[in-house]
């Protein structure tokens, strides 16, 4: 699971970046100030920050050249009412892997952060072998039993979320989120059933009654099947 901090004093808007960035698969951690968010850093690790500049006891980039001079290299997104050139600029010479200006949208901020998360995330360096199914992302190459089958890149996205978190049951909104939305406003959730009917079609021996690709009713969907590393 990864952990994020947010260190964001305006209660309203920490709340809505708590509530935007909810995820089964995400720890999210809540300061309201540079001395609660030095504790927290100091306590543990986290996979990425997302900074308020402008903070009660000081500045956010105070707290980001203390990161880098230390030599933590945890990725961060600053949030800043201030978008001056100069601003922007000096945020990003301080070490911040990008700068997001108030007012900003909810869906692009989580894009963002998703950018930022898959940017770090271990690199799969084979194919995962799962009770029969070879599935390798990167070279895009899916087989069942050793017969290839042929995936859209939709239906690749699904498949992998589904995958990369099994065992565990995704809302239907996160997953919307994670394969279609990617900053967009809004997606139809109609285009999930599809989806998912057409893997089943394309991986399980009876798509009425699938075994792998399973609907958890009134949550969402979730993928089970046993596994090796390939």
């Amino acid at each position: 699971m990864k952990r994020i901090l947010i260190v964001e004093d305006d209660r309203a808007l920490g709340d809505g970046l708590c509530l935007a960035l909810r995820d089964p698969a995400l720890e999210l951690t809540l300061c309201r100030s540079l001395s609660a968010a030095r504790s927290a850093l100091e306590a543990g690790d986290f996979a990425l920050v997302i900074l308020d500049v402008n903070l009660p006891d000081g500045s956010g980039l105070d707290l980001l050249r203390r990161l880098r001079a230390g030599g933590n290299q945890v990725p961060v997104v600053l949030l800043t009412a201030n978008d001056m050139e100069t601003d922007i600029v000096a945020g990003l010479e301080s070490g911040a892997d990008d700068y997001v200006t108030k007012p900003f949208s909810l869906a692009v901020l989580r894009a963002r952060v998703n950018a930022q998360l898959r940017r770090t995330e271990r690199v799969q360096t084979g194919p995962v072998v799962l009770d029969g199914f070879s599935f390798d992302f990167e070279d895009m190459e899916f087989r069942r039993d050793g017969r290839l089958i042929d995936l859209s890149k939709t239906e690749q996205k699904l498949l992998r979320v589904l995958v990369e978190n099994r065992g565990r049951t995704l809302p239907r909104e996160l997953l919307v989120d994670r394969v279609w939305t990617d900053g967009a406003e809004y997606v139809d959730e109609n285009a999930l059933s599809v989806t998912v009917k057409r893997l089943r079609g394309k991986l399980e021996e009876n798509p009425s009654k699938p075994r792998y690709l399973k609907t958890v009713y009134g949550i969402g969907y979730t993928w089970t099947a046993g596994e090796k590393e390939g």
